[in-house]
């Protein structure tokens, strides 16, 4: 990839715009149920038909909407403990059509959400490369820190540490200082992005 053009794609968005913390991508009043469902994915005991069927329950009493179903059951396939990654490409496709239809402001969030899972599945196939594609593209449509993040493992992934310590430097000095602030915790607590610690000293 042509690492000068994925900075010019990640810089060029600075235009005045608020940026959105990762957790921005869940409307508020359903932020609390998918905070529950993601700590059920993150706990020891994870059961991922327990957290397939709470989030069914979820969406079904109207705590979740149709598309954040979706993106749960998404995750869980995807997951270690699953593993199916058949189906957690069904999912993004079936989440993709149903962004598309269901239009409005909020299309360029979920359509990051979209491309987002689709580097998460082309990370875990071990194609970083094209993840780092598809989590480029996320940031374009949704500028947030995670999805910054996210562009910064799939480097160190491909072995190109420098480039991405280059592009962290370029972050700090061109980003709003609120997003740079929740990149950096990012970076301070993802043991994927440990090798980026000592560069936040500078």
């Amino acid at each position: 990839m042509d690492h000068q053009a994925l900075y010019e794609r990640i810089l060029g968005q600075v235009d005045g715009q608020a940026y959105l913390a990762y957790a921005d991508a869940v409307a508020p009043d359903q932020r609390a149920a998918m905070g529950a469902l993601g700590a059920q994915i993150q706990a020891a005991d994870y059961a991922p038909e327990a957290v397939r069927a709470g989030a069914r329950a979820a969406h079904a009493s109207g705590q979740i909407d149709a598309f954040n179903l979706l993106s749960v059951l998404h995750v869980v396939a995807s997951s270690p403990a699953v593993k199916d990654y058949g189906e957690a490409a069904r999912l993004i496709a079936e989440k993709e059509v149903l962004a598309l239809r269901m239009g409005g402001p909020e299309l360029g969030g979920r359509l990051a959400s979209v491309e987002r899972h689709r580097g998460a599945l082309s990370f875990l196939l071990g194609n970083y490369e094209q993840a780092l594609d598809y989590f480029s593209r996320a940031f374009e449509r949704q500028r947030s820190a995670g999805n910054l993040a996210n562009v910064l493992n799939a480097l160190i992934r491909l072995g190109d540490r420098d480039e991405a310590v280059e592009l962290l430097a370029q972050v700090r000095g061109g980003l709003p200082a609120p997003l740079v602030r929740d990149l950096e915790q990012m970076i301070l607590t993802d043991p994927d992005l440990a090798t980026l610690r000592r560069e936040l000293q500078s």
